[in-house]
């Protein structure tokens, strides 16, 4: 997902610890050691890294520094996934399978094993992750440095957890998600969030 486009959904978190000051010069050194590597050529079914908040194949930030400005840092994180369709590796493992069996009978024995079926459809799976390319995809990350706020131009649960992870391993902060509660947390006094948390859900629906 991009920032750049009419509109975008996007999530929104905070560094809670003090970012050592010695950090953000080494912040484009970091980017470039955790940046994405081509997965085209390895039977990989993921691949993700940084890369150019300008320019998705870069992965150099040879023409776009990733600072913006005095208060901000941008960059994006790319995610290939290779994707083998159920039916194509269903056909591939079947013919292997049938092909195992063959062998198998012809040395007097009844069954394939279900750790030796593991193993036939793994090494079908590898096989195959080999003749399809990755699906590429980029989610855009603003970062506010002077409120220690995070932008991520995405909304799904596995690219959130895959995003503070990779984060955490990239500049050693952890980060929080602002929810509306925790954002409640900003502006509201002890006594008014001890309220809030002791809320109960309530049902506006009336049967007929």
């Amino acid at each position: 997902m991009s920032f750049l486009k009419n509109s975008t959904s996007f999530t929104r978190f905070k560094i809670n610890d003090e970012v050592p000051s010695a950090l953000w010069q080494d912040i484009p050194e970091r980017l470039k050691r955790f940046a994405f590597k081509d997965i085209d050529d390895l039977p990989e079914q993921r691949g993700w890294g940084w890369t150019s908040f300008d320019d998705m194949l870069d992965v150099e930030w040879r023409n776009h520094a990733p600072q913006k400005g005095a208060e901000y840092i941008t960059f994006s994180l790319r995610l290939e996934t290779r994707r083998v369709p159920p039916a194509v590796l269903k056909k591939h493992f079947g013919l292997a399978l049938k092909k195992e069996e063959e062998q198998v009978w012809a040395q007097g024995k009844s069954y394939v094993s279900r750790e030796r079926k593991k193993e036939i459809k793994e090494l079908v799976l590898f096989q195959l992750n080999k003749r399809f390319l990755p699906i590429p995809a980029e989610f855009q990350v603003i970062w506010n440095t002077a409120r220690n706020e995070i932008w991520l131009a995405s909304t799904q649960g596995k690219v959130l957890e895959l995003f503070q992870e990779f984060f955490t391993q990239s500049f050693e902060l952890y980060l929080e998600q602002l929810t509306p509660y925790t954002l409640a947390g900003e502006f509201l006094s002890e006594a008014e969030m001890e309220k809030l948390e002791n809320l109960e859900a309530v049902s506006f629906y009336k049967a007929d």
